[in-house]
């Protein structure tokens, strides 16, 4: 049990990497506190596993955030899920485009690490070390993408605020690390790809872009989140982690 007795909350874990992360979490012995803003997401995931402790949250919404963090314990590991992906070039982002992605993508977690990191410093002189492992993307400052110019622009800041945060409280036993995954067959990806003019070729596309030749699944990024949840990467701070297939070989 590589997370006994360890506090984790995830956010957007309903779905995708957030559910199969909460998933796993709780298999290697985690409280796992699950949030999201699907609440049938989250009563599949209640009834599937009784035991994990599930919470409606817009984590756009700053006094939701706020009075949420007060009520809760503290955490041993935070996992910042939830994002959007916005398709397009620079000349397709429209202010309220441009305003939603850096809100829910980089905006939301910096206010769920101000709102979580005082108790988690707290639970750090307990255990010795207190993770938050946030969501970014080979899309980022790591590599540009076509039509993904918003994205990669807010998963960059992802990577930065991850740094940032690392860096001025490695002290307080705080661990921040980014995962960057390649392409993952998730729900969000498939209504990407249904919506696309032609969804046939735009499969096809996504796969070619992976040097394995296909999609990464949940599974494929999983491992990596419970390892910087755990104590196994007690010594890993301040990095971006990529599991992109060799994309960016």
């Amino acid at each position: 049990m590589r997370l006994d007795g360890k506090t984790i909350l995830i956010t957007a874990a309903g779905q995708g990497i957030g559910r199969a992360s909460a998933e796993a979490c709780l298999r290697e012995g985690a409280n796992v506190i699950a949030t999201d803003i699907n609440a049938e997401a989250l009563h599949s995931l209640k009834q599937e596993y009784p035991h994990v402790e599930t919470h409606l949250l817009d984590v756009t919404n700053a006094q939701a955030i706020a009075s949420f963090a007060a009520q809760m314990p503290n955490l041993d590991g935070l996992f910042n899920c939830a994002g959007f992906v916005h398709n397009g070039t620079v000349l397709d982002i429209s202010d309220e485009d441009w305003e939603f992605s850096l809100n829910l993508n980089v905006t939301s977690m910096m206010r769920m690490c101000r709102a979580f990191l005082p108790g988690m410093m707290e639970q750090a002189k307990i255990t010795g070390s207190s993770s938050v492992v946030n969501m970014a993307s080979m899309a980022s400052s790591v590599k540009g993408f076509p039509m993904r110019t918003a994205y990669g622009a807010t998963k960059a800041a992802v990577i930065g605020l991850s740094k940032g945060i690392a860096a001025d409280f490695v002290k307080q036993g705080i661990r921040c690390n980014s995962v960057c995954p390649g392409t993952v067959d998730t729900p969000s990806l498939q209504g990407r790809i249904s919506s696309a003019a032609d969804p046939a070729q735009a499969q096809k596309d996504f796969i070619a872009r992976q040097p394995m030749g296909r999609l990464a699944n949940v599974a494929d990024i999983t491992p990596m989140i419970v390892y910087l949840l755990s104590d196994e990467s007690a010594f890993v701070t301040g990095q971006s982690l990529l599991v992109d297939g060799g994309v960016t070989i």
